[in-house]
């Protein structure tokens, strides 16, 4: 057969060509065995690459149920309900107190504040402080009248000129009875022998100071110091001093 093809290549060319021989690889059983292993290690290689560059699934946490914010209408009508609550209503001016407190003074046994429920009345004031002492005049008093809180009540005499006839001063300043107005005095008054109008024509003393001065000297008797002043009811320290050089005993 090689001689035939080296005739062919004579007859057409005219000369004798060479033939080439041709490879043949022949790894034989080792050379097998070592290419598997280089192909098993390229795959195991190739799936680390793979496998670290997938993705991984993360647990998805489940999802908290929060509260949306309110809506426009919502928002109006909360308002609307905290405004209509509106802050805790005060107490009305026209509730009834718990309790009234009266002076007492003159002649009762127990001269004083004294305290009294409401509605309570003259009479009940009067006898809240020991009662009437002799002499004195009821019939000036209204004894029915309702008692304020703050309000005063004079028992007086007709018999003796140093007592203001009975009366009942409001916690304002009004007077139910008639009583001497205010005047100058020449001197120095005397503690032990001024009447209600003398005394009350000094200064810083009106009615019921007068008449808190009068209702000392018919429990204690006769003024032997200017400074027994401070032992009367609303005389300080100040309207002491205020009024020694104009009083004397």
């Amino acid at each position: 057969m090689l001689d035939r093809v080296r005739d062919a290549d004579d007859d057409a060319d005219g000369e004798l060509r060479p033939t080439r021989p041709r490879t043949r690889w022949d790894t034989g059983r080792r050379g097998s065995a070592i290419l598997v292993l280089v192909a098993v290690a390229a795959a195991a290689v190739t799936y680390l690459f793979v496998w670290r560059d997938s993705p991984t699934s993360a647990a998805v946490p489940p999802l908290v149920a929060t509260a949306s914010p309110p809506t426009a209408a919502e928002a109006g009508e909360t308002a609307e309900s905290t405004s209509g609550a509106g802050p805790a209503a005060a107490p009305s001016p026209s509730e009834s107190p718990v309790s009234v407190v009266v002076s007492v003074v003159g002649l009762v046994h127990a001269p004083g504040l004294v305290t009294l429920p409401p509605g309570s009345r003259v009479a009940d004031a009067v006898d809240a402080a020991g009662g009437t002492r002799e002499g004195a005049d009821t019939v000036g008093l209204n004894l029915a009248r309702r008692v304020e809180d703050g309000d005063q009540i004079l028992v007086g005499t007709r018999s003796e000129p140093t007592l203001p006839p009975s009366a009942v001063v409001t916690g304002d300043g009004a007077v139910g009875a008639a009583e001497g107005g205010g005047g100058s005095a020449a001197g120095p008054v005397n503690l032990n022998s001024a009447n209600a109008t003398e005394l009350d024509s000094l200064p810083g003393v009106g009615p019921v100071t007068a008449a808190a001065i009068l209702s000392w000297r018919t429990a204690n008797g006769r003024f032997t110091s200017i400074d027994q002043l401070a032992e009367v009811d609303g005389i300080g320290p100040a309207r002491l001093e205020r009024l020694r050089p104009l009083v004397t005993v």
